[in-house]
């Protein structure tokens, strides 16, 4: 459903310029959940933001069910992806409830039926009618991040693109919001991809992943092969390695 071919990108000019993405390339498949991961600046959050058009400037080729994807960002773009960010509390207005939020896109792309989508989406994501004209200062980090989760399928996508969705929230908080999009996805055919930092959230949610070492792809793997030794590349095995150190030492 989705590929990306020879992805490049960088920032600056002259001799300021700085490449960030090199000939990044992957395709991930209808229904299918893909994790991108990699340290802090490995540029994965990055390829997420030239698929949902915050980036315009990048090379290469981009397409969705055999379309390619232009810089510019249309109403036909964000009908099929949306994004979901990091930081909820960021990502909502401040200012605006939760029924303005949820309200904003159906409007701004003239959907019918706006009070009773808004009405069934708070409630296929967890929550209820009392949280319509609630703020996001009134609201719990994971509650926060359903109503986020919320606004991003409001217009009925196909794609959602996941930005480090749970790094945020508790650890509690987490296991909840990963449950929430592995039922979303199987409910109605979502596909994924996941930037993250933390692999046991690529074993819990996606079916492959690629690793990113400095803006470049460098393995592509299913995520089972994180858990049962199928590891083979040794920067991947690096990454695998710091995560368990990290898990017996907390």
């Amino acid at each position: 459903m989705i590929t990306v071919k020879a992805l490049q990108l960088g920032f600056g000019e002259g001799s300021q310029y700085q490449q960030v993405l090199h000939d990044v390339g992957f395709s991930v498949g209808e229904g299918e959940a893909f994790g991108l991961v990699g340290e802090s600046g490995s540029g994965k959050s990055t390829v997420l933001r030239c698929l949902a058009g915050l980036y315009s400037h990048w090379h290469g080729e981009m397409t969705i069910g055999g379309r390619a994807l232009g810089h510019k960002l249309t109403r036909e773009r964000c009908r099929l992806m949306q994004m979901v960010f990091q930081d909820p509390y960021g990502s909502l207005h401040p200012r605006h409830t939760v029924d303005a939020a949820l309200m904003e896109p159906l409007v701004i792309h003239r959907m019918d039926r706006q009070h009773e989508r808004v009405s069934q989406m708070l409630v296929k994501v967890g929550l209820n009618e009392s949280f319509r004209h609630r703020y996001p200062h009134q609201l719990s980090g994971g509650q926060r991040q359903r109503v986020a989760i919320a606004r991003a399928l409001i217009l009925e996508p196909r794609i959602l693109l996941l930005d480090e969705p749970t790094s945020a929230l508790d650890v509690s908080v987490q296991a909840e919001i990963l449950n929430l999009l592995a039922e979303l996805r199987a409910r109605d055919g979502l596909t994924y991809i996941l930037v993250t930092h933390d692999l046991g959230v690529v074993v819990h949610l996606c079916d492959r992943l690629a690793v990113m070492q400095q803006g470049r792809i460098v393995d592509t793997l299913a995520s089972s092969a994180l858990g049962n030794g199928g590891v083979t590349n040794p920067y991947t095995r690096t990454l695998v390695d710091a995560t368990r150190s990290y898990s017996r030492a907390a």
